[in-house]
């Protein structure tokens, strides 16, 4: 589904712990990290759409959340070609997202990364609030920085505190969800999509 001048309706995906440190996961066989995100279908609210990405991605339900806050206008990136399905040109520019924060109330072992059959994580770490920009893929730096400067208006406590609670960015994670291999054999690892195959909503 794409608007008229060629941007798929999407939410982007910001959580919370009591630290006001960020999930951060790893896309599937590749070495970059992001946050959840995924289109929005249609006759869905952008909250529905939040709420199904969440439990597809991550294997959160509404009960584990609680949302704080919401950008207020849609948020806007275009893809370049090359990560452009040819069948998608040239129809098809970027994404356009709504982006929600939400705190985390459950616990980190509610986190599913193979809550389908497809997951889109094998990794997941809690990272500080303002992430470095060069740890997202390019296309994508201005509208993550957009987004985390719109929601940090909603943070019940300031970056300085956050660093001063001291919390470990990884919590309870195996070697391999270090950014380290998996082996070969995983079974989450097979048959999976591209990383940024943002015609499937992937990116």
């Amino acid at each position: 589904m794409l608007d008229r001048d060629g941007y798929r309706p999407n939410v982007g995906i910001v959580i919370l712990n009591h630290c006001n440190h960020v999930f951060w996961g790893k896309r599937v066989r590749e070495h970059s990290w992001q946050f959840p995100q995924g289109g929005i279908k249609y006759g869905e609210t952008p909250e529905q759409a939040m709420y199904r990405e969440l439990e597809e991605e991550i294997g959160l339900r509404q009960e584990h959340v609680k949302i704080v806050g919401r950008t207020r206008d849609w948020l806007r990136y275009e893809v370049p070609d090359h990560f452009i399905k040819r069948e998608w040109r040239p129809a098809y520019r970027g994404q356009k997202q709504i982006w929600f924060l939400l705190r985390l109330i459950g616990r980190d072992t509610d986190v599913k990364l193979r809550a389908t059959s497809r997951p889109e994580f094998d990794a997941w770490r809690w990272n500080e609030y303002w992430i470095p920009s060069e740890a997202v893929i390019e296309f994508k730096r201005q509208v993550y920085q957009s987004a985390l400067t719109e929601l940090s208006r909603f943070l019940e406590l300031g970056e300085h505190n956050a660093r001063r609670a001291g919390a470990s960015p990884y919590r309870r994670l195996r070697p391999s969800q270090r950014g380290e291999p998996r082996p070969k054999d995983d079974a989450a690892a097979a048959d999976l999509h591209p990383s940024f195959d943002e015609s499937q909503g992937v990116s």
